[in-house]
């Protein structure tokens, strides 16, 4: 491990702590801490339990592996018959992609809320986590604990009775951080034909964007930074477009950005030769973004009937 002292002050803008900026170097990762107030002597004293902090996140969270052995072939069979994803991928890339089902399941609790669910639930929830990263094997989510299945749509208080019942996904904040709700039905429906509109996808793109510490439409965690101003430029072009009637993007992408990220994500994903055809530039960037393109090799995943 070095250690380069002093990189700079840090004076939070969302905290009363103020101190020093140290960077660790790693191999190739490189850590960031605060030395918020701590005399000299002591933070230098505490380097070995950082030290040790950092092994132990380096083994566990990037270095685990989990026996291959452990994935049953009823859910390979649900695959195959489900995700279409994951039908279209080499052997390699099958091996790959349920590896990272295992490790969701393992980080992940999937819930059903006043609804039995079973293997199939499950593995639809996972699918829609492993498909936008798939392109980075890397990375994994890290700011969610729990999803919980609701048997039918919910309202703004989370409620499946009474009136505005049309809400088929969200990711939670404040008391409900670290908790993604979706409808049952509407997961199943992502899956089941050829669409543009996939919900599990589409709150798994939200968190994407929010990993990044502002949930604005711009995933900056994934983006580099020379394609932030065209995806901007992009964004705002293909919203006008929505809103007069004359695109066959979700209506629904052009009430905000951060909701235009995730509805033509879930299109890219569910019908990327269709999205390929009638949204060229828009797809571009996308599988720049997520550094895959479905549609090489790959057959569009079977999708949700399009909102009307």
């Amino acid at each position: 491990m070095n250690l380069w002292f002093l990189i700079g002050v840090f004076n939070s803008p969302w905290s009363s702590f103020q101190g020093e900026l140290f960077l660790f170097s790693f191999g190739q990762n490189f850590f960031v801490v605060p030395n918020m107030g701590m005399s000299g002597n002591f933070f230098l004293w505490s380097l070995p339990i950082l030290f040790l902090g950092m092994v132990f996140w380096l083994v566990w969270h990037k270095g685990t592996k989990l026996d291959p052995k452990a994935f049953d072939q009823a859910w390979r069979d649900i695959l195959l018959e489900k995700v279409g994803f994951y039908v279209a991928l080499s052997p390699a890339e099958r091996l790959r992609f349920e590896q990272e089902i295992l490790y969701f399941f393992d980080q992940v609790t999937i819930t059903g809320v006043e609804v039995d669910i079973d293997d199939t639930d499950r593995i639809l929830v996972a699918s829609s986590a492993v498909i936008p990263l798939f392109g980075f094997p890397e990375l994994r989510f890290r700011n969610i604990s729990e999803v919980l299945l609701y048997k039918d749509s919910f309202n703004a208080e989370n409620q499946t009775v009474g009136e505005y019942r049309n809400i088929l996904g969200k990711v939670g904040s404040g008391t409900m951080n670290r908790l993604m709700i979706l409808s049952l039905p509407a997961l199943h429906a992502g899956f089941e034909k050829e669409g543009t509109s996939n919900v599990g996808i589409h709150e798994f793109v939200h968190l994407i964007d929010k990993a990044d510490g502002a949930t604005d439409g711009i995933p900056e965690s994934l983006m580099q930074k020379q394609y932030v101003l065209p995806w901007i430029k992009m964004m705002h072009r293909e919203c006008t477009s929505i809103k007069k009637g004359i695109s066959d993007i979700n209506p629904y992408g052009a009430s905000s950005d951060i909701e235009f990220l995730s509805v033509v994500s879930e299109y890219f994903f569910s019908n990327p030769d269709r999205f390929r055809k009638v949204h060229p530039q828009l797809y571009e960037l996308l599988a720049t973004l997520y550094r895959q393109e479905p549609k090489l090799g790959r057959k569009p995943i079977r999708s949700g009937p399009d909102p009307k």
